[in-house]
């Protein structure tokens, strides 16, 4: 069976946690994880929770915990700075990393912002039967993910983690 009969069996409504890390922004200026919220919702996935957590380690692992999704999308903290570990926090949940999301990702993010999307350490992965997405927290690398990426195949991948 190739990828088209499999989205054709893919679900079409998936439980999904937003997580925005970061040490600045509120629900208020949040404007990333609004924007994931919204695209989801046009697709009429569910969002079974939503956080702000500063960018720290055991803070993000716990936010993580305490959703109960099929696919997370994390906003923010994907970067090269100190400050930056949702990809570090990351690795260690994921059992099997998805290398391909990232490496495309980069490549679409050059035709806009040329260079700098080297600086990006954005991934997928899996665990326990749950994806799991790293963004960075610039709306527009958000909405250009979820766009190009994540929402045409969210509903492919939990149905392959699911087989």
């Amino acid at each position: 069976m190739g990828h088209k009969e499999h989205k054709h069996k893919a679900p079409d409504h998936l439980k999904c946690g937003v997580i925005t890390i970061s040490d600045t922004r509120d629900v208020d200026s949040d404007e990333s994880g609004k924007k994931i919220r919204e695209m989801l919702m046009e697709e009429e996935h569910e969002i079974v929770g939503y956080e702000i957590v500063k960018d720290e380690p055991e803070e993000i692992k716990n936010i993580i915990e305490s959703i109960d999704a099929e696919v997370y999308i994390l906003n923010g903290g994907t970067g090269i700075s100190k400050r930056d570990v949702t990809s570090d926090v990351l690795k260690e949940v994921i059992d099997k990393r998805l290398p391909g999301f990232g490496e495309t990702f980069r490549r679409l993010s050059y035709k806009e912002i040329g260079s700098a999307a080297l600086l990006s350490r954005a991934l997928a992965g899996i665990s326990d039967k749950k994806i799991y997405f790293a963004l960075p927290g610039s709306t527009s690398a958000v909405e250009l993910a979820m766009k190009e990426l994540i929402l045409p195949e969210i509903g492919h991948m939990v149905y392959e983690v699911n087989k």
